[in-house]
This record gives C-alpha cells, sequence and structure tokens, in this order.
C-alpha cells in the first residue's frame, strides 16, 4: 500500500499537476484575459504593500531560480565545473535559508495586511486568502528541511532529489523509487509544492506568467483617473 502511494504521489502526480498547470494557464489565458492579472488594491496600506511585496518577489524569484537550476542541473555538470555535492549543499542551505526569510517576511506582512484590514478583505476572495496561506505552509516546510539537510551536508539527499526531479522532467520510468526513502517533510514539501502547480491556473498566481523580472523595479501604484460626466 505505502508502496503504490509512493508511487501515485510522485511517480503519477507530477504529471497531472503539471498537464493541468500547463493547459489550465494556456485556457485560462485563451478564455479570461481579464482575469489575468494580481487583483491590485494598491490604494490601501500602500507602505505595507510596497515592503510586503518587494520582499516576497524578491525572495520567491531567488527560491524559484535555486530551485531550478538546484534540481534540474546534472549532476556531472556540478563535477565538471569542481563543485562538490558538500559546497553546493551549502550554498543551498545559505542561500536558500537567506531568501527564504525575505519571502517569509514579506508574505506574513501580506497575508497580514489582507486580513487586519475590512476593506481589503472585503474584495479577497476565498482563493486569493487561501493561496497566501498555503504559499506560507510550504514556504516554512521549505525552512523547515534546512535542518534535515544540515544532517546530510554530503549532499546525498539533494542527489536523490535531483534524480527525481530531472526523471520527471525527462519521463523516464523509476522516478518515484528515488524519493521513497527521502525524509517525511521533503516529501510533504514536494506534494505540497505541486499541488501549488495544480492550483496555479485558478489563481491570481497566473500573473506570474507576465514578465516576473519586472518586479523588483515596479512602482508599487496604480493610476487611478477620475471621469467628468459631461452635460446632458
Amino acid at each position: 500500500m505505502n508502496q503504490w502511494i509512493n508511487y501515485y504521489l510522485f511517480g503519477i502526480y507530477p504529471y497531472i499537476c503539471l498537464s493541468v498547470f500547463f493547459i489550465g494557464s494556456l485556457i485560462r489565458f485563451d478564455r479570461e484575459q481579464y482575469s489575468w492579472r494580481s487583483q491590485s488594491s494598491q490604494l490601501l496600506r500602500r507602505r505595507q504593500l510596497i515592503w510586503g511585496s518587494n520582499l516576497f518577489h524578491a525572495g520567491i524569484l531567488i527560491i524559484l531560480v535555486g530551485h531550478t537550476g538546484g534540481l534540474l542541473t546534472p549532476v556531472f555538470i556540478f563535477e565538471a565545473l569542481g563543485i562538490s555535492h558538500t559546497a553546493k549543499q551549502l550554498t543551498a542551505i545559505i542561500v536558500g535559508g537567506v531568501a527564504g526569510i525575505m519571502c517569509l517576511a514579506g508574505l506574513v506582512m501580506l497575508l497580514h495586511r489582507r486580513l487586519s484590514d475590512s476593506r481589503i478583505r472585503l474584495t479577497s476572495s476565498f482563493a486569493d486568502i487561501a493561496v497566501l496561506v498555503i504559499l506560507l505552509a510550504q514556504l516554512l516546510l521549505g525552512l523547515g528541511t534546512i535542518f534535515v539537510s544540515l544532517n546530510h551536508l554530503d549532499g546525498s539527499e539533494m542527489i536523490v532529489l535531483m534524480e527525481w526531479a530531472q526523471h520527471i522532467v525527462t519521463a523516464r520510468p523509476g522516478a518515484a523509487d528515488f524519493v521513497a526513502n527521502v525524509s517525511p517533510l521533503f516529501k510533504i514539501h514536494l506534494v505540497l509544492g505541486m499541488t501549488i502547480f495544480l492550483i496555479f491556473p485558478f489563481t491570481r498566481l497566473v500573473h506570474i506568467w507576465s514578465a516576473p523580472i519586472w518586479y523588483l523595479g515596479r512602482r508599487g501604484y496604480q493610476i487611478v483617473r477620475t471621469r467628468r460626466l459631461g452635460k446632458a
């Protein structure tokens, strides 16, 4: 039973999530382009929004780049560059830890802003709040895995996760076998991460597709114009 669950969660579920992620995003863009944005409430608590948004986006971009590069780069490339598994592990811990704390600080500010202000809460959908809570849970799990990684500075745990991710992306069989014996914390982190891909097309997260690099340089406010009513 446990073997079947492991096979489903780490051998089948990833493809379900990725399929919904890509196909759902394309369908939403084709049919609901008006909703292809982050439902802004920038006129309310602007200073808290700017600090929270910049910290969150800077942290999450570093985390995404680190995860993508770290998991999908073949092991032989690191070896060819002379980067040891221990050095890679320590770099991931330090950079990921700093970026995770930045992201956590920003996310807490954004969540507090959305829940503590009645005006913002009234304009927030269930999905708006739920996605922030899910991201918070995923971030805390990710920070928690740092303590597990400190017990595997030889990089053995990370290599196993890399093999799993690369087998999934290249559609090679046996991917689930690689993570069968990893820490339960890593397994929960992986499953929740894949679930975020699953719900992605149905939330405000779709705005990530819209040139995310400009997050760090955006002004942090929107222009609102009034319209004068002409005489009848």
